[in-house]
């Protein structure tokens, strides 16, 4: 499941970055604001990356997603781009344990045929 959401949390930091950019042309916003909610999406998404190994990073991932999806009020870009990050999320957590429940399957059949001489 890590790594799923590794991935999602690390794709939320270049897509951000990269909306902030278009962000910025726009009239109705200052460089000031579009920097301090996309950078703060994207300094949050780095540092949540590093925790997910941690309980509770699941839970922090989704207050991020629904912080980035208030964060439309500020940016309303990020109103669409949080939508698409939390559905992401959810696949990322929605899979990754499938996955995570996979391997260990795997994992045990594997010890199992191996006998108790392996060890």
């Amino acid at each position: 499941m890590r790594t799923l959401c590794a991935s999602t949390l690390i794709s939320e930091v270049f897509v951000i970055g990269f909306a902030g950019l278009v962000a910025m042309k726009s009239d109705d916003i200052s460089m000031t604001t579009v920097w301090t909610v996309c950078g703060a999406g994207m300094l949050l998404s780095v540092l949540l990356c590093g925790m997910l190994g941690r309980p509770g990073a699941v839970q922090l991932g989704w207050a991020l997603q629904i912080g980035l999806i208030v964060s439309g009020f500020v940016v309303p870009t990020m109103f669409f781009l949080g939508a698409v990050f939390a559905g992401l999320w959810w696949a990322s957590i929605h899979y990754g344990r499938q996955i995570d429940e996979a391997k260990a399957k795997w994992a045990a059949q594997a010890e199992a045929s191996a006998g108790p001489d392996a060890a």
